[in-house]
């Protein structure tokens, strides 16, 4: 097993501070930011010294994920229900490619990938799939209770306007169950 990277040993408080540096600095300024983490850690008596490529990869990561939220927040804004198929198909999309790129990342550096991240990539789309499922079963099931409402509603309609044509109760009930589906 490869040994952590420096910026994993971080307490999460220097993380935390980390990320918000970098953010209202527009996740620039990486050498001046590293010389103030190391300046904190120093300050505290910690005998950890983070390099800038270090600091520039935890940069790039936290400017990807944000960049990542707006677009998700610009393509789920005023979504209907029948957009969501798509938005499921994408997210299946970007994750596979993430992945892809993960997996190729982690073999360049001759780092195996661990059982227990394969299992959580696992997880995260077999959950994504599983609401797609269900997404796409509450949308059956919608489109069905919408027809019968308007099969019922012309039923009634037509039932209506035989009776005010004075036709026979029974005539009137026949008429319902053609319009219903339903055999007399």
């Amino acid at each position: 097993m490869p040994p952590p990277r420096k910026i994993d040993l971080l307490p999460d408080e220097f993380r935390v501070r980390l990320a918000r540096e970098l953010q209202a600095r527009g996740f620039a300024d990486i050498i001046e930011v590293t010389d103030q983490l190391n300046f904190w850690l120093e300050e505290q008596g910690l005998q950890l010294t983070i390099g800038k490529s270090a600091v520039g990869e935890f940069s790039k990561v936290l400017k990807d994920q944000r960049d990542a939220f707006k677009m998700a927040e610009v393509l789920l804004e005023d979504m209907d229900v029948e957009a969501e198929g798509d938005m499921h198909k994408m997210l299946m999309h970007m994750i596979a490619t993430q992945a892809a790129q993960y997996i190729a990342s982690v073999s360049k550096q001759g780092v195996h990938l661990e059982p227990k991240d394969l299992m959580n990539l696992g997880r995260m789309l077999k959950d994504l799939m599983q609401s797609s499922g269900l997404r796409e079963k509450f949308l059956e099931e919608d489109r069905a209770r919408i027809a019968k409402a308007a099969r019922e509603e012309a039923a009634e309609a037509g039932a209506k306007t035989a009776r005010d044509a004075g036709l026979s109760a029974e005539l009137e009930e026949q008429i319902k169950a053609n319009i219903l589906g339903v055999a007399s």
